[in-house]
């Protein structure tokens, strides 16, 4: 499928979500093939209970940069295994965790993380978990990471509505004035166990979701960062390395090839970047285009970031297309929290 034909499916979803049409889905063809690949993937041990479940990394990052009466940044993960960081046994190699010490190192404060995302949810389970962060007593969250899709695509959730979902729920978040980064549908057409042909039809309905909901959370505020094959072809050369022991869920190296990739779009998002940095690059074919175009050249390579630049254009409203480098993460023990988080045995 061509970035126009991706441009222009992946606009009919986003506009069936805005105005409660049901009926647009996946390709048809991609929709029965990820059925059957379920059906493999089940048969194959994925999702069998192998992975360990995500350890807890919520807490207090960075104290070495406390200053006495500045506050910490609050970060939080919503989502599905994914942002909850299944796969891994050590706190310190989730998402969230690898998260949140980038961010404590860049802006030199510390960070509190929160994590609600649940392994298994679809973008459904988004208002929940929205309901959740923002009705804690705490303040509302300086930025907020949602990392959401595949199971939507796994369980035939219609396009229009998964997209619905994240858009409330980046509008609810951005309305209480977080910041808000969406790592997309990740390309399931990566995962070890699925064979072509059915490896080429899940690649096409995860590209299509993620494009989609690239379209859907730039519209309310958010900013979008592709995962693609999960943010590298390191996943496609060497899937025993960077996926975990279920070959479904990532491993240490996976979550941390993904964290490299979406740090620098949060802290964008939080001002933290280096402003020359914000500026399109030409020779990184960085630049303006209209939203559902950047989404489907995002949706086609991965830890590109989409956000939104001028509301409206000849057609319709347009946003900047970013292909930031990825910075290395610091060292663990540098920004881990003073009292660890419960890890799971081995």
């Amino acid at each position: 499928m061509t970035s126009l034909s991706r441009a222009r499916v992946a606009r009919r979803i986003a506009a069936g979500a805005a105005y409660g049409g049901g009926g647009i889905g996946l390709v048809g063809a991609a929709t029965i093939g990820v059925v059957l690949a379920e059906v493999q993937l089940a048969k194959r041990h994925v999702g069998n209970g192998s992975a360990p479940h995500p350890p807890s990394a919520e807490g207090r990052y960075g104290y070495a940069y406390t200053v006495p009466g500045e506050p910490p940044l609050r970060l939080t993960m919503l989502g599905d295994s994914t942002a909850a960081g299944q796969g891994v046994r050590r706190s310190g190699q989730t998402p969230g965790a690898l998260l949140a010490s980038g961010l404590a190192a860049v802006a030199e404060r510390p960070v509190v993380l929160r994590n609600v995302a649940l392994p298994g949810a679809q973008s459904d389970d988004l208002d929940r978990q929205v309901g959740l962060v923002l009705g804690a007593s705490e303040q509302v969250p300086d930025v907020c990471v949602i990392m959401v899709g595949a199971n939507d695509v796994t369980h035939r959730m219609p396009a229009t509505r998964s997209v619905r979902h994240l858009a409330a729920a980046v509008r609810r978040l951005r309305t209480a004035g977080a910041e808000v980064v969406v790592g997309t549908c990740p390309d399931l057409g990566t995962i070890e166990p699925v064979q072509q042909p059915l490896r080429w039809l899940a690649r096409r309905a995860s590209r299509q979701l993620a494009a989609a909901q690239t379209i859907g959370a730039v519209e309310q505020g958010g900013r979008t960062v592709s995962l693609g094959d999960l943010l590298g072809p390191e996943f496609a050369a060497n899937p025993r390395e960077l996926f975990g022991p279920d070959h479904y869920h990532p491993s240490a190296e996976g979550y941390a090839t993904a964290a490299m990739a979406i740090l620098p779009t949060v802290c964008a998002a939080l001002g933290l970047w280096p402003a020359e940095e914000e500026r399109p690059d030409v020779s990184r074919r960085e630049g303006f285009l209209p939203v559902a175009r950047a989404a489907a050249e995002a949706a086609s390579e991965p830890g590109t970031e989409v956000t939104a630049a001028m509301p409206t254009g000849p057609r319709g409203p347009w946003a900047l297309l970013k292909r930031r480098r990825r910075r290395r993460l610091p060292a663990a023990d540098a920004t881990a929290p003073a009292t660890p988080a419960r890890e799971t045995s081995a």
